[in-house]
């Protein structure tokens, strides 16, 4: 189980790696070998995620969930394959993290009357302004 926070845990049977080859720094090395990690993560799997926060997290995954419900992760900035694991499993429990906490409900105001009344008058005030800038008439 991977702790995401003290109430939430991910299991390990929703995580699959898969190591390919990394276009990023590595030089002659990065032909050779496969440093890039691919972490696919089960959205509807084995971890015991609330259906709000399964329902959230497939929103922020956005383009990394396939149609299949896994999210790809891809990790390839570092040149050994422990950093781009670690990188690519911590933004993955960064990513559920974010899908955990509930956004607070926005609640409906008014524009207030005054404010109202106080828009008009400038746009009146506005209006005045640009029709005195015109040529003078009748004096011709």
């Amino acid at each position: 189980m991977i702790p995401v926070t003290p109430t939430l845990a991910l299991d390990d049977r929703d995580l699959e790696e898969r190591f390919i080859r990394s276009a990023g720094p590595g030089g002659q090395n990065v032909n050779k070998v496969s440093t890039a990690v691919e972490l696919r993560f089960q959205l509807h799997g084995h971890s015991q995620l609330p259906d709000d926060v399964r329902q959230r997290l497939a929103t922020l995954a956005g383009r990394r969930l396939t149609l299949e419900g896994e999210i790809v992760i891809r990790a390839d900035a570092h040149r050994t394959q422990e950093r781009n694991r670690a990188e690519a499993l911590e933004r993955l429990v960064e990513l559920v993290e974010r899908a955990s906490h509930r956004p607070k409900p926005r609640h409906k105001t008014r524009v207030p009357r005054a404010e109202k009344q106080r828009r008009i008058d400038h746009k009146v005030r506005r209006g005045q302004v640009k029709a005195q800038r015109g040529r003078p008439q009748g004096e011709d």
